[in-house]
């Protein structure tokens, strides 16, 4: 049961142009909690995070983060206030070291041995090769630099836009355990669009299922992961099996979380 809400969006709508990127979306986050976004490609995840991160001006709708609305903010301004993206791709800086990458993580601010430390720990093979250019990194060596980035400025709500991409499944595997471990250390709250559905629902707390631009469905994801069906709906679009409890698999009211 959760304790506080951290961030609440309520009514999202995004529009690039005249194509309705989100419909309506409507979610809440806690401190410490772990919760996925599942959707195919064109579903809206990626609008939603950029939209939370403050890199698209909504149409309509509410996002309050601390208990203050952050609509029409800047990006910069957005994660100084607690909230990093890890974007799709990376994006590294791959002539730049581990090191140097990591210190624009705190986007001008100073980064103390302590911010330094606690990523290391995170990530113990980053420590080790602090030195060498990011691009000569392994894929997953590279998707550790890119969220420990994000994580150098401790923010309260860490976003990750599908970060197993390309990734082997071991290795995504272990990544999914480290965010569990990160949530938990450091009660930080994270939200990540996730396309392996089964990870994500072994690992997150609770789940969105988004389907074109809308909240299809959500729930716990010990009762989502419990029903094969939640993966169909995600990837297909098809109606669930009458065998799913409809108290589970439930499309939310307008403006509910």
């Amino acid at each position: 049961m959760r304790t506080m809400t951290l961030l609440e969006v309520s009514d999202l709508q995004v529009d690039y142009g005249a194509v309705r990127a989100l419909r309506g979306v409507s979610l809440a986050i806690s401190p410490g909690q772990v919760v996925a976004l599942l959707g195919n490609n064109g579903a809206g995840k990626s609008s939603l995070l950029n939209t939370l991160a403050g890199l698209q001006l909504p149409s309509h709708g509410r996002i309050i983060f601390g208990g203050q609305s952050i609509v029409g903010w800047s990006a910069e301004r957005v994660n100084r206030a607690g909230i990093a993206l890890v974007p799709e791709g990376r994006q590294l800086f791959t002539d730049l070291s581990v090191l140097q990458n990591l210190r624009l993580g705190a986007f001008g601010r100073r980064v103390s041995d302590t911010d330094l430390a606690r990523s290391f720990e995170w990530f113990p093979q980053l420590a080790e090769r602090r030195a060498q250019r990011a691009g000569l990194l392994s894929g997953g060596e590279q998707q550790m630099v890119a969220i420990a980035r994000a994580l150098i400025g401790s923010p309260r709500l860490l976003m990750m836009d599908e970060p197993s991409l390309g990734l082997a499944p071991r290795l995504t595997h272990e990544l999914f355990q480290r965010v569990r471990r990160i949530a938990a250390d450091s009660d930080t709250a994270i939200l990540v669009a996730e396309p392996n559905a089964a990870l994500a629902l072994k690992t997150a707390d609770e789940v969105y299922v988004l389907a074109d631009g809308a909240i299809a469905t959500h729930g716990l994801a010990n009762d989502l992961a419990r029903h094969s069906e939640v993966v169909r709906l995600t990837f297909l679009g098809v109606t669930p099996e009458p065998s799913v409890p409809s108290s589970i698999l439930q499309p939310l009211p307008r403006g509910a979380t």
